[in-house]
C-alpha cells in the first residue's frame, strides 16, 4: 500500500469509530500529534480523550484503557506492536500514527507510519495532520500544529529546511494564512525572543569567530557594525530587525568566518514564523520555540498543558508553560554545565558520561545535544542515567550533529543492533537522535558494542563510496 492509501484507511476507520482514545509520547511532536488528532476527532462528532505516555512499555501498559473505543497511538507503538498484541489488543481497536521504525505483530495493526514509503524527514505531528486532511479539508488549518512537530522532532536539521510531505504540509499553512516561510535566513535559534548577542553567541550550527559562546564578544561585534541596543541593556531580537539591518549582520558574518577560514554551510535554513500568534507572548511566534515550549511541558510532566496551549490557551495554560520553560532552560543549563565542567570520557568513536540521578531522564538527551558544540562534534556523544521508572534500568540518550550522520552514522540502528545482546533492552529514534533502557549491569558492554557498531558504519559509508 502507498502511504495515501494508508493515510485513507486510518481517516475512515476514526470516522467509523464510536469513541476514541489517542494515546501519545510527552515531547513536542507527540503534543502536536495528539492535538492535531483529537481536534480532528471532536470536529467529527466522536467523543475523545488523550493520554500522555513517557514511553510505551510494560511499565506503562496499564495506563491503556481497557474498553471499547479506538485507541490512536501517535508518536509511537510501531516497534511496540508485538507488546500491543500480547496485551490483548485486538486490531480492529488500534490505529497507530507514526515515524519510527516499524516491527509488525501478527495481530495486523493499521499503521500509518511515513518511513514505511521511504519518507524519512517527517514526524508523527505531520502523518497525523494529513490523517487529519483526510477526515476533513476543514482541518488543513491544524497544518501549523504539523509543523511544529516537524521542527521539535528536527526534522529539518540535516537540510536545514522541511522537506517531502512535510514541506507539503508547510505549504497548507502558508496556504490557509497562519503560517509563514523566511527562507534561506540566518540559521540562529530565538529570533523571535533571544537578545540578539545571545542568538549569535548560542546557535549550535555556526562557528563565528570572537561571537560564538561569548555573548560579550557578540556585543562587541554588532555595536563595531553599527547594531546597537533599543535602549539601555535591551536588545533587539532578530524577528524585529530591518532588511538593511539583517543584510549588515550577514555580511559581516561571513566577512569574519571566511577570514578564519570557518565552513559556511550551514550558515543560512528556513524559519517558519506564525502571524496569527502576538508579539507578547513571543515564544509562539515561531516554530522552533513553540516547539521548545512544548517540550517543557512534557518533559516536566504536564504535557496537558502543551495540549491546551495548541488548542489555544493563551492564558491559564500559557501561564503556566512559561514558568515551566524557564525551569526547564535552567536544568538544561545545568545539565550543560555538569557536561562540560565533569568532562566527558572518549573513545574511538564516541563520548560518553553518566551523571546517575543528578537530573530527570526527560531531559539528560537535550542537554547531552547541546554540549556537542562545546566538546568534540566530529563524535556522538552518548549520556547515561538512571531510569525513573526502573530502578534496575539504565536510561541512555545519544545525540550527534547533521555532518556526522552525513558520514554514514545512524543513531537509531547502532542503539537497537546494541540491544539485541541484553535482554529487557529496548531502543528506538532516529539517525541523529535516539535511545535506549538497558538493564544497569550491561552499562560497559553496551558502550563498546555502540562504539564498535559506529565505527563499523563509518567503515561502510568510506567502502560504499570508493
Amino acid at each position: 500500500m502507498s502511504l495515501d492509501k494508508d493515510v485513507r484507511s486510518a481517516a475512515e476507520m476514526v470516522l467509523s469509530c464510536k469513541s476514541a482514545t489517542v494515546i501519545s509520547h510527552i515531547d513536542a511532536d507527540g503534543i502536536s500529534s495528539e492535538s492535531i488528532l483529537s481536534q480532528a476527532i471532536s470536529r467529527a462528532g466522536i467523543p475523545v480523550r488523550s493520554i500522555y505516555i513517557r514511553q510505551l512499555d510494560p511499565l506503562t501498559l496499564h495506563e491503556i484503557p481497557d474498553d471499547d473505543s479506538l485507541k490512536i497511538f501517535s508518536d509511537f507503538g510501531s516497534g511496540q506492536q508485538t507488546m500491543l498484541q500480547e496485551k490483548g489488543i485486538r486490531s480492529k481497536d488500534v490505529v497507530i500514527i507514526d515515524h519510527h521504525v516499524s516491527q509488525p505483530a501478527d495481530a495486523g495493526y493499521l499503521e500509518v507510519n511515513c518511513l514505511l514509503h521511504g519518507f524519512e524527514k517527517m514526524s508523527a505531528a505531520g502523518v497525523a495532520y494529513l490523517v487529519a486532511r483526510e477526515m476533513d479539508e476543514i482541518n488543513r488549518d491544524l497544518a501549523k500544529l504539523a509543523v511544529i512537530g516537524n521542527i521539535g522532532d528536527m526534522m529539518d536539521r540535516e537540510n536545514l529546511k522541511l522537506s517531502g510531505p512535510a514541506h507539503e504540509i508547510l505549504s497548507d499553512g502558508v496556504g490557509y494564512g497562519n503560517v509563514e516561510v523566511w527562507e534561506h535566513d540566518l540559521n540562529i535559534y530565538g529570533i523571535s525572543t533571544r537578545p540578539l548577542p545571545n542568538a549569535l553567541a548560542y546557535s549550535d550550527d555556526i562557528d563565528i569567530p570572537g561571537v560564538s559562546h561569548d555573548p560579550d564578544g557578540a556585543r562587541r561585534f554588532l555595536e563595531r557594525i553599527g547594531i546597537r541596543p533599543v535602549s539601555a541593556n535591551r536588545w533587539p531580537v532578530w524577528e524585529s530587525l530591518t532588511i538593511e539591518e539583517k543584510q549588515i549582520i550577514v555580511c559581516s558574518i561571513i566577512d569574519q568566518m571566511m577570514a578564519c577560514e570557518k565552513n559556511l554551510d550551514r550558515l543560512f535554513a528556513d524559519h517558519y514564523l506564525f502571524p496569527d500568534e502576538s508579539k507578547i507572548q513571543a515564544t509562539l511566534r515561531n516554530a522552533s520555540e513553540y516547539a521548545t515550549l512544548l517540550n517543557s511541558c512534557g518533559r516536566w510532566k504536564r504535557p496537558e498543558l502543551g495540549g491546551a496551549i495548541c488548542r489555544g490557551d493563551r492564558v491559564t495554560a500559557y501561564r503556566e508553560a512559561e514558568q515551566m520553560l524557564k525551569n526547564h532552560r535552567t536544568k538544561i543549563r545545568e545539565v550543560m554545565e555538569y557536561i562540560t565542567d565533569t568532562g566527558v570520557s572518549e573513545l574511538s568513536h564516541l563520548l560518553y558520561i553518566h551523571v546517575g540521578d543528578r537530573f530527570p531522564d526527560t531531559i539528560v538527551g537535550i542537554g547531552a545535544g547541546m554540549s556537542l558544540s562545546r566538546l568534540n562534534p566530529e563524535k556522538p556523544i552518548l549520556i547515561m542515567c538512571e531510569d525513573s521508572l526502573d530502578p534496575s534500568k539504565t536510561k541512555i540518550s545519544m545525540r550527534t550533529k547533521p555532518e556526522v550522520v552525513d558520514k554514514g552514522v545512524d543513531l537509531q540502528k547502532a542503539l537497537c543492533i546494541a540491544c539485541e545482546r541484553f535482554d529487557g533492552s529496548s531502543g528506538g529514534g532516529h539517525r541523529i537522535a535516539a535511545g535506549a533502557f538497558i538493564p544497569r549491569e550491561a552499562e560497559r558492554e553496551f558502550i563498546e558494542d555502540v562504539n564498535r557498531i559506529i565505527k563499523q558504519q563509518y567503515a561502510q559509508k568510506s567502502s560504499d563510496s570508493c
